[in-house]
Order: structure tokens, then C-alpha cells, then sequence
């Protein structure tokens, strides 16, 4: 595979709409999360011609928010949704194995158990379930299998947890994603095999003729261009935004997309003593206490949400939440204090089945909801290879010609290949670079095989092999290398999601902010008017969430980061 035709660079994205306004697509894919860069890439590698766009940046949306996990969905079992279950857990062993092998990586997890006799035999029969399932087909290789702990050995496990908040333990083993640069490799991945693709791109309207759809007009937010793409097919993978899409066709929707919100918190691994992640039940769902790198991730919760879907926020009230039930079972509470990241996002769910959200089902539905276009909504990160795969059936089928099946369970995402022989010579690796072995793993955790691109950019400047100043874990070259090949078109692209210093630094991103707008700026051929845009509309939304986060409910929260919004654009 060409890696180098796989770069989302400034070039790139130009070139790609040029040619996507100048000759008709098979398919046009609008959503730019992991449903529809799954979908890009699914459709791509069928060797159709495919355009995929997205308004904002590459998983900006629910698909940078989510709890870093993959899996199966403990919960599901005792919903009795057996399927959904099996599915993911096959899904999980695919992108644990085979298909993400160097983004995704085994996590134990602790159940503590509060009650001595019916709880053990209750958790350890669901648990066994979950790993009797995950062993179909081979998806649970390489995961250890479930055991049964007493309450000694749970507290050496965990010497955080309080003796009294446990009479034993079941531990059991999940996956963990990194899930905004996986979703932003799926679209490299998608345009190695031939897609075109460019971020910063709005929907404004679809091309009819009688009732059929026929492409989309779209909008170039960098150049404030509009356009048209014509597509024989049009899939809106919008997420929690489908509604508002299907609005645009004048057509009633197939189904109707509820948000949810969730929140995580970012504490620092020490505030918390284990050597595992936990699983505790709460009176509505389940909380998770997520081990990643130098953080613990506490989440999550599952709220309504009817406001704006393009700023979820997370209030006081969230927050005392999940500190509440996270402190009933730790010898040492957590506090604000203790608390140095905060993220929230948004879930959609498929309304209609039950008054709660966290109640809703997770599996997805594929409708035509109109000829030529294809609608995909719901779901779980998990499980979004097989919602792009039902919605590629479905354009396939419009198209009423021969296509290729789906090969996509054996199209691993770029730097895959070869990840493993690169990891076994890291020591090599770091001696010929001069990088600290440390260096290179955390190279090749990030990039896989690409790690080779990111080290050609030191032997050019040498100075990029000095660490990030305010965020020492990263290179500068990083940053870089962001902005010329993985798209990063803002300042917020680099600091939320290609990296996550903007919840892990505990200043929010602040003090790297400058050094990472200068970097950014000699890719982007950016003035210093425009760098220093840049850098105020990123203090002014960090500003913002900060803000909100000590409003007491959702309503006074959005205000909030709206009013800081309305701030960074004017900047």
C-alpha cells in the first residue's frame, strides 16, 4: 500500500475537491466520523468512486468523545441483546488483531462485588457469557480469560479501593482505542485506496431531479467556495446531526436520531492506586474507571441532550456526578482539584424505543431515505466496520450494477502493515534516530509504520526532534507532521485530536498553544495575523468549557461556551 498517497495533506485536500466537482462519484459520503470514514473506505475498496466530506474536522464530533473503548457491552447481556453483543466482541477482536493492531490494546478491568454468594454466581455467569461469545471466530485472541478474585487479592489489585466497598471481584478483559486518530487513519486509509477526502466541508443542500438525489451542494469553509458534486449515491453518516441533515432532502426521515450526552474526566494515574481498570454499577448504567497513559478516564454519563449538538458541554452537576460515584468506592476521594481534563460528547441513538437514553439500544439502521440516498445512524463505535459495510450494501444496491463484495474485514487502517517487524527493532530504531528508546515506542503507538515519515521530517530539521515545550511527551515534529499528512487545518485539530494535550496537559492546552500555532504556521503558510486568530479562538473555547463546566445545568452551561463561540469566531 502507498502510504505516502495516503496523506491528508493541504495539496491533497484541493486536488481532491477539484475532482470531485469535476466528474460524478459512485458515492458521496457526508460525515467525516468512524461511520462515515468506515464507509469511504469500505466503499473505496469495492472500487467504487468515492468523495468523503465533513463540515468540521475528522471525528471532531462523537467519534473523539467516546470512552477510548472497544467492546462487547456488558450491559447488553442483561438487556437480553445477544446479537449486538456477539457482534461487537467479533468486531473487537478484528481491530484488536488485525485491523488497528498498533491504535487498540487489551485493559483489564475489576467488577467489584458488594454481596457474597448471588452476585458472584450472577457476574460470573454474564462474564463467562461474554468471553464464551468473544471466543467465536477467534475474537477474543490474545484477550486473558475472566477470573474469579477474592477480596485479598482485589485489594492488592486495586490498594486503592476502600476494604469496605467490596467482598471480592470478577476481572475480565475489553479493548481501548485511540478513536479520533483511528478515525482519522480510516480516511487515510480511504484515500490510499483511492478516495478523495477533505475536512472543513458543509452540506448545504442536495441536488434532486424529480425525487431522486443526485448529489450535494457543498461548501469549502477554508475558501467560503460553494459547489456542487453530483453522486449516482449519497450516504448521510452524520451521527447525531441526521436529523438535521435529512431536513435538507424535504423528506420525512426513515427514523429519528436522539443525542445523549456523556462525560469524562481526566484524573492523573497516581490519584487513583490499581493496577487495573474497574466497572461499577450505578442506579441507571455502568462507570468506568480507564487506564490511559498518564490518566485515568472516569466515565461516563448518560443524559438527554435537546441543545446545541455542535457544543456539548459538561456542567458541575455532571461533574459532581461521576466524582460522587466514583468516590464511593476509593479510599482516597478524588476532588475538582484532582481533575485536570474534561470532555463531553454526544451519542446517537436510535429514538423511539424506551423514555431513557440509557435505556436506548445501540444498534444502528440503514435506510433509503429517498432515492439515492442512503441513510446509517446509531450504533457503537465498536461496531462501525459493520454499520459502514449495511450501508455500502445499500448504495450498492441502488446502484443496480455488479460491485465487489465488502473486503474490508481484511483491509487493516495504514501503518499496520509492518507495525509489528518495526516494533521488534525499536531498539535498532532508536540507536540509528538518537531518540530514547521511549521515543520510538511512543512513535509507533501513534503511527505505526508511518513512524519512518515522521523521523524522515528530523533529518530536514533537526529541531523537531526536541520535545514539544508545555507538552514533553510529544515531538515537535508531531505537530508538523500533522498538519502536512494527517489534515490538520486548525489549531484545535492538533491539540484535541491528532494529540489529546488539550484534556491530558491540565492547563488545557494554553502554554503549548503558542509553540504549536508557530509549528502550524510554517506547513500552513500562515501570517502572523492569521497564527494569532488561530491561537485566541483556542484560548477563548478553552476559556469557554472551563467556564461552563462550574454552571449548574446544561442550559446555562451552553450559554456559556456559546457566548465564548461567538468570541473565537470574531477573534
Amino acid at each position: 500500500m502507498g502510504y505516502l498517497a495516503s496523506a491528508l495533506s493541504p495539496e491533497a485536500r484541493t486536488a481532491a475537491l477539484e475532482d470531485m466537482a469535476s466528474d460524478e462519484l459512485d458515492v458521496l459520503v457526508i460525515g467525516g466520523g468512524v461511520v462515515g470514514t468506515g464507509s469511504a473506505l469500505d466503499a473505496a475498496t469495492r472500487g467504487l468512486r468515492v468523495g468523503l466530506v465533513e463540515m468540521n474536522d475528522w471525528a471532531s464530533g462523537t467519534s473523539s468523545r467516546s470512552s477510548k473503548l472497544l467492546h462487547g457491552g456488558l450491559r447488553y447481556l442483561e438487556m437480553l441483546d445477544f446479537g449486538l453483543v456477539r457482534e461487537a466482541l467479533r468486531e473487537r477482536g478484528l481491530i484488536l488483531n488485525e485491523l488497528a493492531p498498533y491504535l487498540s490494546r487489551p485493559v483489564p478491568f475489576l467488577y467489584p462485588l458488594t454481596h457474597r454468594v448471588w452476585e458472584r454466581a450472577y457476574v460470573g455467569a454474564g462474564v463467562l457469557l461474554y468471553d464464551t461469545m468473544g471466543l467465536e471466530r477467534g475474537a477474543s485472541r490474545g484477550l486473558p480469560r475472566h477470573r474469579h478474585i477474592s477480596h485479598r487479592k482485589a485489594m492488592r489489585i486495586a490498594p486503592g479501593l476502600r476494604g469496605d466497598a467490596l467482598v471480592g471481584a470478577v476481572q475480565y478483559h475489553d479493548g481501548q482505542i485511540d478513536d479520533a486518530r483511528h478515525t482519522m487513519l480510516l480516511a487515510r486509509t480511504a484515500v490510499a485506496h483511492g478516495a478523495l477526502a477533505a475536512s472543513r466541508v458543509r452540506a448545504i443542500g442536495f441536488l434532486r431531479e424529480g425525487e431522486r438525489v443526485t448529489g450535494a451542494r457543498l461548501h469549502d469553509l477554508e475558501t467560503d467556495q460553494s459547489f456542487e458534486v453530483r453522486a449516482a449515491q449519497v450516504i448521510n453518516a452524520t451521527g447525531v446531526w441526521t436529523d438535521e441533515t435529512q431536513r435538507m432532502v424535504g423528506e420525512r426521515g426513515a427514523f429519528n436520531v436522539r443525542a445523549s450526552k456523556g462525560i469524562h474526566l481526566l484524573v492523573p494515574r497516581d490519584r487513583i492506586r490499581s493496577e487495573s481498570g474497574l466497572i461499577l454499577r450505578t442506579e441507571t448504567s455502568v462507570l468506568f474507571v480507564i487506564p490511559w497513559g498518564r490518566h485515568w478516564i472516569v466515565g461516563t454519563t448518560d443524559t438527554d441532550w435537546g441543545l446545541d449538538r455542535e457544543h456539548p458541554v459538561a456542567t458541575a452537576k455532571d461533574v459532581d456526578y461521576l466524582l460522587g460515584q466514583v468516590n464511593s468506592v476509593l479510599e482516597r476521594p478524588l476532588t475538582h482539584d484532582d481533575i485536570e481534563g474534561v470532555y463531553a460528547g454526544l451519542r446517537p441513538l436510535l429514538s423511539g424505543e424506551s423514555a431513557s437514553t440509557s435505556q436506548l439500544s445501540r444498534e444502528h439502521a440503514v435506510a433509503h431515505a429517498a432515492p439515492g440516498l442512503v441513510v446509517v445512524a446509531g450504533g457503537k463505535y465498536t461496531t462501525y466496520r459493520v454499520m459502514a459495510e449495511d450501508a455500502v450494501d445499500a448504495v450498492v444496491h441502488g446502484l443496480r450494477r455488479r460491485v465487489a463484495p465488502c473486503i474490508t474485514t481484511r483491509t487493516p487502517i495504514v501503518g499496520s502493515i509492518g507495525y509489528e517487524a518495526s516494533r521488534n527493532r525499536r531498539h535498532h530504531i532508536a540507536r540509528s534516530s538518537g531518540l530514547h528508546v521511549a521515543r520510538i515506542e511512543h512513535l509507533l503507538a501513534r503511527y505505526g509504520s508511518l513512524y519512518a515519515e515522521v523521523l524522515a521530517l528530523l533529518e530536514a530539521d533537526p529541531s523537531l526532534a526536541e520535545p514539544l515545550a508545555g507538552a514533553e511527551d510529544h515531538l515537535r515534529a508531531e505537530v508538523v507532521y500533522a498538519a502536512a499528512s494527517e489534515g490538520a487545518l486548525h489549531l484545535e485539530d492538533v491539540l484535541e485530536r491528532r494529540t489529546h494535550i488539550s484534556i491530558e496537559s491540565g492547563d488545557g492546552g494554553r502554554r503549548v498553544a503558542p509553540h504549536v500555532a508557530e509549528l502550524m504556521a510554517q506547513v500552513l503558510g500562515w501570517d502572523r495575523a492569521r497564527r494569532d486568530r488561530e491561537l485566541a479562538r483556542f484560548l477563548a473555547a478553552a476559556d469557554g468549557e472551563l467556564e461552563a463546566r462550574r454552571q449548574p445545568d446544561d442550559e446555562r452551561a451552553e450559554r456559556v461556551r456559546l457566548a465564548a463561540a461567538d468570541i473565537a469566531e470574531t477573534a
